[in-house]
């Protein structure tokens, strides 16, 4: 289904897909870009870019929207308290790694923003976060595709590259899944805000 959007709207889909999705979307860009898609350099800004619009966006909903139906219902989400502890505990570290833990995806900036983050201090982090997560995971999804793919080609077939694409892309979101899958946390505590945007 992803890569099928990815296929068909090209880098305007991965924009959105990198935002939503996330490391699937961004893998499956990779993986296009080495058949040929689109730049490889293209996917890794554009990913970039819809990265960080994507979680600016929930940052500033949790920040300045936080009676809103989305921001409650992200604060009833088991991870949300997950989110404010590992905050409290390593804020700059923890703004900058979201990204690669399992499932704090969306729920983290809207946390970050709930907790009152100064956005001076949130933008330039989750810029440095987007600039280093989108291009590694547009990387690894390139060079997966571009290991799986002649061997595929060598076993025949136009059906047999499409399997292989879906299966080597879904090992390896399943492999980064479970390798980032932490230990749960409790008690969370909302760290200090100096109040100023």
């Amino acid at each position: 289904m992803i890569a099928h959007l990815l296929a068909k709207y090209g880098l305007f889909a991965l924009f959105f897909g990198a935002g939503l999705e996330g490391e699937l979307a961004v893998v499956a860009g990779g993986v296009l870009a080495e058949r040929g898609m689109f730049p490889l350099a293209g996917a890794m800004i554009v990913a970039t870019l819809g990265s960080f619009t994507a979680d600016q966006t929930w940052y500033f909903l949790g920040r300045y929207a936080r009676n809103s139906r989305f921001v409650t219902r992200m604060k009833k989400k088991s991870l949300f308290a997950k989110a404010l502890d590992l905050l409290h505990r390593r804020p700059v570290p923890f703004i900058l790694g979201f990204r690669f833990v399992y499932g704090m995806r969306t729920v983290s900036p809207v946390a970050i923003g709930v907790a009152g983050i100064p956005v001076r201090r949130f933008l330039p982090l989750n810029m440095i976060a987007a600039i280093i997560w989108a291009p590694l995971f547009t990387w690894l999804g390139y060079h997966l595709g571009k290991a799986a793919f002649p061997l595929v080609r060598r076993m025949g077939g136009d059906v047999l590259i499409a399997l292989g694409g879906i299966i080597v892309v879904g090992i390896a979101v399943w492999l980064i899944v479970r390798w980032r899958r932490g230990p749960a946390v409790s008690e969370p505590q909302l760290p200090e805000s100096d109040g100023s945007a």
